[in-house]
């Protein structure tokens, strides 16, 4: 398997993280962090802020500016526990773009929301890509309705096998 031009098994995997954002509804961040705070993990590659590491003035405006693109700005003060699942979803997103990558991963991101934070999750998505055109993504979904409109690829797997790939359209 290559990724990004480097062949899994043979690249130092530490760099190669470095140029994949990954959005995982799942990724247990710690509750005291604020939404801010919680984007600028995406520096690091962790889940918590690093001890003795500060972002630079770049990277917190950086982090400002997505998180104004993502709608998600009035909350960027508020714990991470008090934010509902629709904004922490967003908030991944800026923290997955935060290191500009030119790969973004997203497992199933709209896992537990209700329609309209789907909705919201899905424009954000749209309008990412819009800034970020160059951005190469993969969306891993079960539900055809989470799909973003920007979306151009895709493939049908089942039972581990592929079933059809191509232009979304096609395949859908």
């Amino acid at each position: 398997v290559h990724v990004l031009g480097h062949r899994l098994g043979r690249v130092d995997m530490r760099e190669l993280r470095t140029h994949i954002g990954h959005v995982d509804p799942r990724l247990r961040v710690e509750a005291s962090l604020t939404l801010f705070e919680t984007v600028l993990t995406g520096m690091t590659n962790t889940p918590d802020l690093v001890p003795r590491w500060s972002p630079s003035e770049f990277e917190e405006s950086r982090a400002r500016m997505l998180i104004e693109s993502l709608g998600v700005e009035h909350r960027s003060d508020s714990r991470w526990f008090t934010l509902s699942q629709g904004e922490r979803g967003r908030a991944l997103i800026a923290r997955a773009l935060l290191p500009s990558p030119a790969l973004l991963l997203l497992d199933e991101p709209a896992t537990g929301l209700d329609l309209a934070a789907r909705e919201q999750l899905l424009t954000a998505l749209d309008n990412s890509r819009a800034d970020h055109a160059s951005l190469a993504s993969i969306l891993v979904t079960h539900h055809l309705e989470e799909i973003p409109a920007s979306t151009t690829h895709a493939v049908l797997i089942r039972d581990g096998r592929i079933i059809a790939d191509g232009l979304v359209d096609d395949v859908i």
